[in-house]
């Protein structure tokens, strides 16, 4: 006899999916999957088979594909199949033959799923997976996720099998004469999941011969853990991530007294790809000098005096040549627009607009962003100053250096840092005959 009650009852309690739901029911041959395919059989579920030949393992795999479509028909239920090139897909991506696998495997079951008009995709995991799991993840490094294990539910990822174990699962399979198909590779130890199997498991279970159930009280203790955790997290999104346009500022003060302040704040950050390493770090320096800058692969970290700045990365905008014949350009967001006026009218009281004495213009101008040698001589001053020195002055956080434009005469110099100062050498005098007119418009 099947465990039916069991299994819907499984179901219905973790609401994988609704009774009357297409399920896409993902079947390589083997014991896991064909028990599951049978309960949704025996179930009454409306769903279908999807086959996967990886085609790494010959005619064994071309077997199984057969056996998974006979499997399809004795059970009268739709079948999709399909046949990768996985070493190919792996050399091409630089990843494992396993890590392509499941790329494309999983990718597959998605365009299935969409076109078809699934609700669902079945997996066939139980709790051995999920202790694998969890070992694995913590040989290799894991926060508080990753001791869930495998969740009944991710999404439209369902795992309908996993309220038994392995030893379920064969017993069932033998009382009920299923036939099914055994894959030689899942009794190889050269793959890191298959050496916990075989070996760590076997060791763990002579200790604690109930470790099925040890980690299945485990891993509701580490599921609420998680809930609490996340809980929490989501007051301190809140209260400590204020946004300011595309940037975030955090409270320094705040972050201080935070506990336990390197879990919040991992947690907090890891979300834009920080890792433990740079929140380390970042904690060791949140009492040093302000400017101290940590990346990830899409943001930046700023230690600014009483924020950290958190703001996506940006490149430097690309650099622009204005010619005298030029009535307007466009630098990054901004619309730059030029005004050749014969007289020498000064523009005031607006730090987007700028008077130049045309005589000293040396064509074609330039308009770019910040680099570490720039200096000026800053609008009633007789001495230069370097640019990083004045935008310290104005307290210009270190990201937003590069994205302030620069106007570059022919010869060199800069003109006008745009928005904030000019330059003592080209301001309009009494000499001037005549003026160019600079305005910045945001687009």
């Amino acid at each position: 006899m099947l465990p039916v009650k069991q299994f819907t009852d499984f179901i219905e309690q973790n609401k994988l999916f609704k009774p009357a739901g297409k399920v896409l029911a993902a079947v390589s041959g083997g014991m896991d999957s064909v028990l599951m395919a049978h309960l949704l059989k025996a179930a009454g579920y409306n769903f279908s088979i999807a086959h996967c030949n990886f085609q790494l393992r010959g005619d064994d795999a071309i077997a199984d594909q057969e056996f998974c479509k006979n499997l399809a028909q004795q059970l009268d239920v739709p079948f999709y199949t399909i046949n990768f090139d996985t070493k190919d897909y792996a050399a091409s991506h630089k990843i494992s033959i396993q890590m392509a696998a499941r790329d494309l495997r999983y990718q597959w079951f998605q365009q299935v799923k969409q076109q078809r008009d699934y609700d669902a995709i079945a997996l066939a995991h139980h709790q051995n997976d999920t202790i694998e799991t969890i070992l694995l993840n913590l040989t290799r490094g894991t926060g508080i996720a990753g001791l869930h294990g495998i969740l009944p539910k991710n999404g439209d990822l369902v795992r309908p099998l996993s309220f038994l174990n392995r030893d379920d699962i064969q017993q069932l399979i033998k009382q009920n004469s299923l036939q099914y198909v055994e894959d030689s590779s899942n009794s190889s130890v050269k793959y890191a999941r298959n050496k916990i199997r075989h070996e760590v498991i076997p060791k763990l279970k002579e200790l604690n011969p109930g470790l099925e159930k040890t980690f299945e009280n485990n891993l509701q203790h580490f599921r609420e853990m998680e809930m609490l955790l996340e809980l929490k997290l989501s007051e301190l999104k809140k209260e400590l991530l204020i946004k300011y346009g595309d940037e975030i500022n955090l409270s320094i003060d705040a972050i201080k007294k935070l506990e336990p302040k390197r879990l919040l704040l991992f947690n907090l950050l890891q979300p834009y790809g920080f890792n433990e390493t740079t929140i380390d770090d970042l904690i060791a320096s949140l009492d040093k000098h302000s400017g101290r800058v940590f990346e990830s692969l899409g943001f930046t970290l700023i230690l600014d005096r009483e924020n950290i700045i958190l703001s996506p990365k940006m490149g430097q905008p690309a650099e622009i040549i204005i010619n005298p014949t030029d009535h307007e350009v466009n630098y990054n967001s901004y619309k730059i627009t030029l005004l050749h006026d014969d007289s020498p009218l000064i523009v005031k009281d607006n730090p987007l607009a700028i008077s130049i004495d045309a005589a000293l213009l040396v064509y074609p101008l330039t308009m770019r962003g910040w680099q570490k040698s720039d200096y000026f001589y800053p609008l009633g001053m007789k001495t230069k100053k370097k640019l990083s020195d004045y935008f310290i002055d104005q307290k210009i956080p270190v990201h937003q250096k590069t994205q302030i434009p620069l106007l570059v005469n022919g010869n060199g110099d800069i003109i006008w840092i745009v928005g904030y100062r000019s330059s003592e050498h080209y301001k309009v005098s009494k000499n001037t005959k005549k003026v160019t007119i600079f305005e910045l418009i945001k687009t």
